[in-house]
């Protein structure tokens, strides 16, 4: 099994970034509490005394067993629980974050986004419109289909839009369009795209609530071995009989299948500026002025060699985990400037 980004040799990376620049941080899907601590402890022991005792690190944790173990894996050193607590509920549920917070602060989601609800869609061929993927049973079958309906549902629309937005707004001739309609009647060649939709709607919460957040994302960005058909198609395995099983068909995983979306961090990118306002639509005629946001998506490699401390893990042999592992992952960092579009 692969080690987890969020394992104790990795923390120390960015907590230099955070331990001088504000004194509130959210993370959400906090597992075991690892990173949260691995936080505090280094705040704790390298920023200014100021910064530490005046800091809060908030986890929104969904699951009520980690929850608690949140707050055992932080409780053990007991200077942070003053600075630490946990909110179980769901993140991208506006309603549970209250009024919008205008101070600065950081977000952190490592390994968020491939858990995250994905839509699929469905075109016939190349220039043939979108339509919605739903699945329903059979008649008088236990068996699955899939079903094709035009686009209706109002965040898979969005999502569309934000993934096509070049496209739309490329001044291409009307000659090669024709040449594209032309091949693809000839050759016509089924799409499938899966959306991460999950991650907009979380997306569109966050920038709401917390306008002046830096983010931190870290994430795949592919995964080995994918069967299942499809742009940004997961990853569906089981264990059986002690070895991974990889399905083909999302339609075959049933009970208790593992699913990992890969991150398109380039459409990331696209749907955090969406979210700030910073990306308009060619629909949105709001007059409302969006944030500017400087982004930059990393290697782990680069990201460590330029947050971490790598000459203190490589190994006799020359192998450094820190630079040498993680090569499907990446980080994603955004903060806010102070212009205004």
């Amino acid at each position: 099994m692969a080690t987890s980004l969020k394992d104790p040799p990795l923390l120390v990376c960015f907590t230099k970034p955070l331990a001088s620049i504000t004194s509130k941080i959210y993370e959400i899907g906090g597992g075991s509490g690892t990173c949260a601590k691995g936080i505090l402890d280094y705040i704790m022991l390298n920023a200014p005394t100021r910064v530490y005792n005046n800091m809060t690190y908030i986890s929104v944790e969904i699951s009520p067993s980690l929850a608690e173990i949140q707050r055992q894996t932080v409780g053990e050193v007991r200077t942070h629980l003053s600075k630490f607590r946990v909110e179980c509920r769901d993140a991208a549920d506006r309603s549970g974050w209250g009024d919008v917070d205008q101070q600065p602060c950081w977000v952190i989601m490592l390994e968020v986004l491939d858990n995250l609800p994905h839509d699929l869609i469905y075109s016939e061929n190349q220039v043939s419109p979108w339509m919605e993927v739903w699945v329903g049973k059979k008649h008088d079958r236990e068996t699955h289909s899939e079903l094709f309906k035009p686009l209706q549902d109002s965040l898979i629309t969005r999502c569309v839009e934000i993934m096509d937005w070049e496209k739309d707004h490329s001044n291409q001739s009307g000659s090669v369009s024709m040449a594209r309609s032309i091949w693809s009647k000839v050759f016509p060649k089924p799409r499938r795209c899966w959306l991460p939709t999950g991650c907009l709607r979380l997306l569109e919460v966050l920038h709401g609530v917390l306008p002046k957040m830096s983010l931190i994302a870290s994430d795949f960005s592919y995964l080995p071995d994918v069967r299942i058909p499809g742009e940004r198609a997961p990853l569906v395995s089981t264990k059986k009989n002690g070895s991974s099983l990889d399905y083909g068909s999302y339609l075959d995983a049933k009970g208790d299948a593992d699913i990992f979306f890969p991150t398109d961090f380039w459409l990331l990118e696209r749907i955090d500026h969406y979210c700030s306002g910073q990306l308009k639509m060619h629909k949105d005629n709001s007059s409302k002025q969006g944030k500017k946001r400087r982004t930059i998506t990393l290697d782990t490699s680069s990201f460590m060699e330029e947050f971490g401390l790598p000459t203190k893990t490589r190994t006799r042999d020359g192998y450094n985990p820190l630079l040498d592992d993680f090569k499907n992952t990446k980080f994603y960092l955004s903060v806010p400037t102070h212009n205004i579009k």
